[in-house]
């Protein structure tokens, strides 16, 4: 299986989700590729936020080697699934995939222990650091529903 993790700029939220849920993959054998990208180029090639990069250290994973993107159409073709942090990212998504956006693929990633409500996974680029720790969790309990419906 192969899953792109989306969310604005791919430094804050998304890599945090990229790094959770492969960890979460490792520890449960899958044979899953997990990635992550942004909708908007601003930090293209740049290394996660320095406070998604000291969050994630304080519970042992080191998600400094990821690198940002740019999610592009062809990301349809390479995943399986795609999950949006936001619901303003599932439209960005629809505006760059044009024809290729295939809806069975995306999903906002909080519906996996919300079922339908639709719940954003807040950006936590401006604020202080213990946003970033509501948001390791909340990313966290999500993949570990994401292992448990998929392994």
């Amino acid at each position: 299986m192969n899953i792109l993790m989306v969310c604005l700029g791919n430094i804050c939220r998304s890599p945090l989700a990229e790094g959770i849920l492969q960890h979460r993959v490792n520890q449960a054998g899958l044979n899953w590729r997990v990635d992550s990208a942004g909708t908007n180029g601003y930090h293209t090639g740049e290394a996660p936020h320095q406070l998604s990069q000291k969050v994630a250290k304080a519970r042992g994973l080191d998600i400094s080697g990821q690198c940002s993107r740019r999610f592009i159409a062809a990301d349809f073709e390479k995943y399986d699934k795609i999950y949006a942090m936001a619901r303003d990212v599932v439209d960005e998504i629809k505006w760059i995939a044009k024809g290729k956006f295939d809806p069975s693929k995306v999903e906002l990633l909080m519906n996996e222990i919300y079922p339908g409500e639709n719940r954003d996974v807040p950006d936590p680029w401006y604020g202080p650091e213990p946003g970033y720790h509501d948001v390791y969790d909340m990313i966290d309990s999500a993949c570990e529903a994401i292992i448990e419906k998929y392994k």
